[in-house]
């Protein structure tokens, strides 16, 4: 519910052509806030997701194409911005074993551009955007932000990298930083790289064989409205620079019966196919991703408030009314 805080506010959204980014950068503009949309520059203009945004969102944004690779763009981006909210990442683990020099380009030297930029100009705050992969596969549950980091793909080791640096600068330089621990987002807009996207399309498309991966892995689902509302608090909470702050429901949830739940949710009747290609590398998969979310409770008031069958429901709605979006017949990396 908008508060006033943002009313008038520069912020500046990295990522902002993104599936939680253009979630993020709707609820700033709705909250009121002059709204700096930072989207990867293409030849076509496209802001990505935000193509699809109400015309009035659009007209009102102040949209920068570039690259956070590069340095003096990201100083010229960040200039006069109160509240930085950096999402631009390289995300898909499967991808990050075929090229982790870009990982490590795109998450750790573009984080490192924006750090940089927000100490030079002088901003509010930053809020940089982990991930829950980071804890590679726990020690045990439910996972506390103080548990040991381990890099398991070329991914989690280029964010560790970034929430590393996010750390120096705060204890270096005072760099105000907020680091967010998001577990695994879903909802409207999220590709297939991700697996609850990968069963709606299969399922939703009439397939009676939906090709997956390990059905034993479990992650903490969070549809992303309750994602973008931790990211708002975390904007607005007092004396909590410095801090790392996990976003996540405290549940879990096997992949296998997340499929079983899918197909109850929208009545399909299907069966399971594993595809080996669609595996991990044995010692890179992570089996069990749950967050503790009492520390989100206590210093931003936050908690999740969609459940797992209604976000499951309100994401097949949206996909069904864009399947002509996604290819089911090959393997997204």
């Amino acid at each position: 519910m908008a508060n006033g805080f943002w009313q008038g506010r520069p912020v500046l959204v990295t990522g902002a052509n993104g599936f939680i980014g253009s979630h993020l950068v709707e609820r700033l503009y709705s909250e009121g806030a002059n709204v700096r949309a930072f989207c990867f520059y293409n030849s076509n203009s496209s802001l990505g997701w935000l193509d699809g945004a109400e015309p009035v969102v659009r007209r009102n944004l102040d949209v920068r194409l570039g690259d956070v690779r590069d340095a003096r763009f990201v100083e010229e981006a960040c200039a006069n911005i109160d509240t930085v909210f950096h999402l631009a990442a390289l995300i898909a683990i499967p991808y990050s074993y075929q090229a982790p020099e870009s990982f490590l380009d795109t998450n750790v030297k573009g984080t490192l551009n924006v750090l940089e930029a927000v100490r030079r100009a002088g901003c509010r705050r930053m809020i940089q955007t982990s991930t829950s992969e980071v804890y590679g596969t726990p020690a045990s549950t439910p996972i506390l932000e103080t548990h040991p980091l381990q890099g398991q793909s070329p991914y989690s080791a280029s964010k560790i990298a970034a929430d590393k640096l996010c750390e120096a600068f705060h204890c270096s330089f005072k760099v105000p930083v907020v680091t967010l621990r998001p577990f695994n987002t879903y909802g409207p807009r999220q590709s297939m790289r991700a697996v609850l996207p990968t069963i709606l399309v299969q399922l939703l498309g009439g397939k009676e064989k939906v090709k997956l991966g390990r059905l034993d892995p479990k992650r903490d689902l969070t549809y992303v409205e309750d994602t973008v509302d931790g990211f708002i608090r975390a904007g607005e909470a007092k004396d909590i620079e410095g801090d790392i702050i996990q976003l996540g429901t405290g549940s879990v949830i096997s992949v296998g019966d997340l499929f079983t739940v899918a197909c109850k949710v929208f009545g399909c009747k299907a069966e399971v196919e594993q595809e080996v290609d669609r595996f991990r590398p044995e010692d890179s998969e992570v089996y069990v991703l749950q967050s503790d979310p009492a520390k989100a409770k206590s210093l931003l008031g936050w908690e999740p408030n969609i459940g797992l069958e209604e976000g499951i429901s309100r994401t097949g709605s949206w996909i069904k009314k864009h399947l002509n979006l996604f290819n089911s017949e090959h393997y997204q990396i």
